[in-house]
């Protein structure tokens, strides 16, 4: 049996959780391994919606542009109604993109081309998926884990010192390391399936019987594909057939059309919807990511997007660590995940009550962009802020100018794996430079100038304020020019961080 020690973190589980952790990890030029015990890549849309914070993330991943080229926005809705008319409406509030808020509404990609995105991002950095490669078990000390894998080279053992369970909500991880999962079923049972269908346009979200959660059903075009994904309840217990014939009985009987036909089924699948949260999101060296520690209803798109963050979470403190940061800052990645996920499942089971009302409304409360971290141990402020954005909130975006003349985006110069000091409007002197940090003032006398006060009121700054953004893109500490010696704090190997 073969023993690699060549790696640091392994990573299991290649969706969108895995993927990001692994495409963060890359370019931090962290070694690890990302193996994925299916044998091809998932080809469903599940997970179709990227929300506004996500796209920030993608941003700062490289892969944004990518991601829209094949994606799209979400269509309006086209309510039926049983004398054959309809309405349409837009379920989305509109919203217009601001200087601090780019992006400003969902995007509507399938899954599957989400996560071939993401994949084409690893190789560009020199990874691949390692697929049909399984996790058969595990032990861990003071030291490291040692895995037992089944490869399609054979058996081997794998000795790293972080493993990151990104398996789902049935992964092995999380059952191995006896990790409760409380939730509850929602009482709610639906399937889902890509299919190419002939009889409806493309240039709407077709839904029939909103009114009826026993007899709805929705069409939708896939944006990037010549696929629709259709969504029903279905009864809570017994066979469900998933077949072009099938689903066509159905098609014909929740819409009292028999124009409406499948000519083929690409991917489908029957669930129960449940919300559930891992009690524990660390056990010494192994961490659980995504639906190994949550799961949603797909109500408001929250999923993928929660798993998402939790990934770009985790994988600037892995690597600090690697490099001999204390490995207390691990455990801030429960401190400052768990409560998000807590507060996103309510959302999500409360819109799922309101779907079943046939009420499809989503606002900015889906978007993302309100979740920060202001309870975290890393959040600091000296003196305590009374207005404007607070230590842990997310970094809002600015349009600046560089003192060259040329424009710039405060996003543009937070992009990449290092932190980032911003002083309004202060004297630079005695702010001394280090690995993994860059320097930026703003202000007539500084390399950035905000002519318009995109910053300034973003930011609520004064002059004297110094903001220093982590690598995920959150406030990390908001101080004055007489406090900034209490920065030190953030680099020492056990910082004490109480604001």
């Amino acid at each position: 049996m073969m023993q690699d020690d060549s790696t640091d973190v392994l990573i299991c589980g290649a969706g969108a959780a895995g993927l990001t952790l692994a495409i963060d990890l890359a370019r931090r030029g962290v070694r690890f391994r990302l193996i994925e015990k299916m044998r091809e890549p998932f080809h469903g849309s599940r997970g179709k919606g990227i929300q506004p914070r996500t796209q920030e993330i993608f941003e700062d991943l490289g892969i944004l542009d990518r991601i829209v080229a094949r994606g799209g926005v979400y269509p309006p809705q086209r309510e039926y109604r049983s004398d054959g008319s309809h309405v349409e409406s837009n379920p989305m509030e509109p919203r217009e993109p601001t200087p601090a808020e780019p992006y400003h509404i969902p995007l509507m990609i399938p899954q599957f081309l989400t996560e071939r995105v993401m994949r084409e991002r690893l190789a560009e950095l020199g990874h691949l998926v390692e697929f049909g490669c399984e996790l058969m078990g595990f032990e861990q000390d003071d030291t490291g884990v040692s895995a037992r894998l089944r490869c399609e080279r054979g058996e081997e053992r794998l000795r790293v010192r972080y493993l990151i369970g990104a398996d789902g909500g049935r992964g092995f991880v999380r059952s191995a390391l006896d990790i409760e999962f409380p939730g509850k079923t929602l009482g709610v049972r639906a399937l889902v399936a890509d299919v190419v269908l002939s009889g409806l346009d493309r240039t709407a979200w077709h839904r029939f019987n909103s009114e009826s959660m026993e007899t709805q059903i929705s069409l939708c075009p896939l944006a990037g594909t010549e696929l629709f994904q259709i969504q029903a309840p279905i009864p809570l217990e017994g066979e469900v057939d998933l077949s072009v014939s099938a689903l066509n009985v159905m098609i014909a009987e929740r819409t009292g059309r028999n124009d409406i036909r499948i000519q083929s089924v690409s991917w489908a699948s029957a669930y129960t919807m449940n919300a559930r949260l891992a009690d524990r999101y660390r056990v010494a060296r192994v961490f659980l990511v995504g639906d190994a520690a949550h799961i949603h209803p797909p109500t408001g798109g929250q999923g993928l997007n929660t798993s998402v963050q939790d990934s770009y979470n985790l994988g600037w403190k892995l690597a600090a660590v690697i490099e001999g940061r204390s490995d207390s800052l691990l455990d801030t990645y429960e401190e400052e995940r768990r409560p998000i996920a807590a507060s996103v499942l309510g959302l999500s089971t409360h819109l799922l009550d309101a779907a079943k009302r046939g009420d499809m409304r989503r606002g900015r409360e889906v978007h993302q962009l309100d979740l920060g971290y202001q309870k975290s141990s890393l959040a600091m402020e000296k003196p305590p802020r009374a207005r404007g954005v607070r230590a842990g909130d997310r970094a809002p975006d600015a349009l600046l100018r560089g003192a060259g003349g040329q424009p710039k985006r405060l996003f543009e110069l937070l992009a990449g794996p290092h932190w980032t000091l911003l002083g309004f409007e202060v004297d630079r002197n005695g702010v001394r430079p280090r690995a993994g940090l860059r320097i930026h003032t703003v202000g007539s006398r500084g390399d950035l100038i905000d002519d318009d006060g995109h910053f300034e009121n973003a930011y609520a700054a004064s002059p004297g304020d110094w903001v220093l953004v982590r690598p995920d893109g959150y406030i990390g500490a908001m101080v004055t020019s007489q406090e900034i010696s209490v920065l030190e704090h953030y680099w020492r190997p056990s910082p004490d961080r109480t604001a």
